[in-house]
């Protein structure tokens, strides 16, 4: 079992420490219907269904129902039913949700969020994490989880220079959980929260116990290829050739002009709304559409975090402070494991890691599996962590 320390009300300084809840003004909230209301529609251009893009019916719909039927003060109260804090890391405000378990042993966890999403990745899954036991699931396995949002991501104070990186983050969360009183404690991380997790773990390696990553670990770089063998190169092919790879290239895209799309992103939000959806829709199943798998309120409430926070832009920062695309490397500090192994390609994830956890069976098909499958992610993490409490 852990031996972790669990800060109380009085052992965190609250000068460091400060209670958050999210109050969207009520002005904003008309703004953006108002804006949906006068949004100029342009042509269907030539293609059958996503081949150009999000087609404009399917844009129409979702974002009349956005207008019309979705409720930010509803789901605004429902993310307000978490603790949450603001807290000043590096010169940096951090907005983090911190979740403590009732279950007195549970072992702290940081569960970092991907692009283009928001802490609300894991708001289906955190009672899972805390309280198994009311979730049919073994209190043994509880978490107290915290859930910070990068800098330049909803409430997270942007970058003020130029020049951040992964590392950085990772000090950055490393100090957080020092702030919290924690002495020991497991992260966990998908897309960019899967560049984030192992950095965490060089920051501080005496504390942190594993690594879990959603996917990405172990996927061949170019130069990786003339020595890969004939099922390694398969697997690679595939990969490849996947829509999340051949897609609208984002990290090109972000990294060469991030400041000229964000104008269109932060003054239109169907602008903003199609971004999105083209990225879910590439991070997705071929045969479905980002609602299908997701859910629309849980699509239209992360975009309206991007929206009111006004972080289409601020949150581009790890494509245009990087100069080309690399997959997550693992760390020798602490265990690794994963929720979605790659067939084929084990060999090439346990180069750089200590990798004790590989599953190719678990469910679910979309790049936030947090969303799509938050008990099967919340027992397989259970799983993981198990024999390193």
């Amino acid at each position: 079992m852990s031996d972790v320390t669990v800060p109380t009300a009085t052992s965190v300084d609250a000068d460091l420490v400060r209670p958050f809840r999210i109050a969207i003004p009520q002005r904003d909230v008309d703004d953006l219907r108002e804006r949906l209301a006068r949004t100029r529609w342009n042509r269907q251009l030539p293609g059958t269904a996503w081949d150009r893009g999000v087609p404009v019916a399917h844009l129409r719909e979702v974002a009349d129902h956005w207008r019309d039927a979705y409720d930010w003060r509803e789901q605004e109260a429902r993310l307000n039913a978490f603790p949450q804090f603001m807290t000043r890391l590096d010169g940096q405000d951090i907005h983090f949700l911190h979740v403590r378990s009732p279950e007195p042993d549970a072992l702290p966890l940081v569960l970092t969020h991907g692009w283009p999403n928001s802490f609300l990745e894991f708001v289906d899954m955190i009672g899972h994490l805390t309280d198994p036991r009311a979730h049919g699931g073994d209190p043994r396995q509880a978490f107290h989880v915290v859930v910070p949002s990068p800098p330049g991501f909803g409430f997270s104070e942007p970058p003020r220079e130029a020049g951040w990186s992964i590392a950085r983050v990772g000090g950055m969360w490393a100090g957080l959980m020092r702030r919290l009183g924690y002495e020991r404690y497991g992260v966990q991380g998908g897309d960019l929260g899967a560049y984030i997790a192992p950095a965490v773990a060089e920051a501080d390696p005496e504390r942190v116990v594993g690594v879990y990553l959603i996917g990405g670990l172990g996927i061949p770089s170019e130069e990786d290829v003339p020595g890969l063998t004939e099922e390694e190169h398969a697997a690679y092919m595939k990969i490849m050739g996947s829509d999340w790879v051949q897609g609208t290239d984002h990290h090109a895209l972000l990294r060469a002009a991030p400041q000229t799309f964000a104008y269109g992103w932060e003054d239109s939000p169907v602008a903003g709304l199609a971004w999105m959806l083209q990225k879910l829709k590439e991070f997705g199943p071929a045969d479905s559409t980002p609602e299908d798998v997701l859910g629309r309120d849980a699509i239209l409430t992360n975009a309206s975090l991007y929206w009111f926070t006004g972080t289409f832009g601020s949150s581009s920062w790890p494509m245009y402070d990087t100069t080309a695309i690399g997959w997550p490397q693992g760390q020798r500090h602490a265990p690794t494991g994963v929720y979605h192994g790659i067939a084929g390609l084990r060999r090439i994830a346990a180069r750089d890691c200590d990798l004790i956890h590989w599953p190719l069976d678990n469910p679910g098909v979309h790049h936030f599996i947090a969303m799509e499958q938050p008990a099967p992610l919340a027992a397989d993490m259970a799983t993981f962590f198990a024999p390193l409490r």
